[in-house]
Parts: structure tokens; C-alpha cells; sequence
């Protein structure tokens, strides 16, 4: 693997929101939900697509706090544009388990 220095690691805005919206996204070749996340005052509410069916239902990822990338460039998915990736591991199978603070946090906070 090859090895970075912090500097690099810096690059990567991953901050913690709070989902407000969560449906299914209609016309995605592979599952997925189209979520809107609060990322507080600083960087405001944006869009994901992400492949969670497995684990999660949109009503219960109402009001969870989670990671994700805000930095990168947007992706259209279809006919929807996705702003911002949320972020998870593979579980023993490869569906995405949704990575989170343990406890409440402010909205907007910066991974470091």
C-alpha cells in the first residue's frame, strides 16, 4: 500500500451531518437511497447517493448522524447529483455498514 504524508490526509474534507431525507433513488442501476444531509451553518444541506439498502431503510436513518466526504467534485447518478460521499465499510459480505460518531456531535465538525 503505498504510505501518504498528513498533508495529504488534510485534503479530505470528511465532516459529520445529519440526515434530514432519506427515499429510495428511482432509476439507480444498483440499489441505493438518495439522502439530504445537514452539514451545518458552514457547509449547508447536500445530496448523497449511497448503497445502503441492505443495512438501513430511509425512516430509520432520519436523524443519524453521519460521515462523509465533502470536497469531492459532484457525480451525477442518473438524473440525480450527488454532492457530497457518504461513507461505510463492507460488512462480511460487501454490503456498506455507515462509519459514525459514537455520540452526538455538532453538525459540520471536521474528521481529524
Amino acid at each position: 500500500m503505498e504510505q501518504i504524508v498528513y498533508a495529504d490526509f488534510e485534503k479530505v474534507d470528511i465532516r459529520v451531518g445529519t440526515v434530514r431525507a432519506a427515499a429510495p433513488l428511482e432509476g439507480a442501476r444498483k440499489p441505493a437511497l438518495r439522502l439530504e444531509i445537514d452539514f451545518g451553518p458552514g457547509i449547508g444541506v447536500k445530496k448523497s447517493s449511497a448503497q445502503i439498502t441492505v443495512h438501513y431503510s430511509p425512516q430509520e436513518l432520519i436523524g443519524r448522524q453521519v460521515a462523509a466526504v465533502v470536497n469531492f467534485p459532484p457525480r451525477q447518478i442518473g438524473k440525480f447529483m450527488s454532492e457530497v460521499l457518504t461513507l461505510g465499510f463492507p460488512d462480511a459480505s460487501g454490503a456498506v455498514v455507515l462509519i459514525a460518531p459514537t455520540k452526538p456531535v455538532p453538525d459540520g465538525g471536521k474528521l481529524f
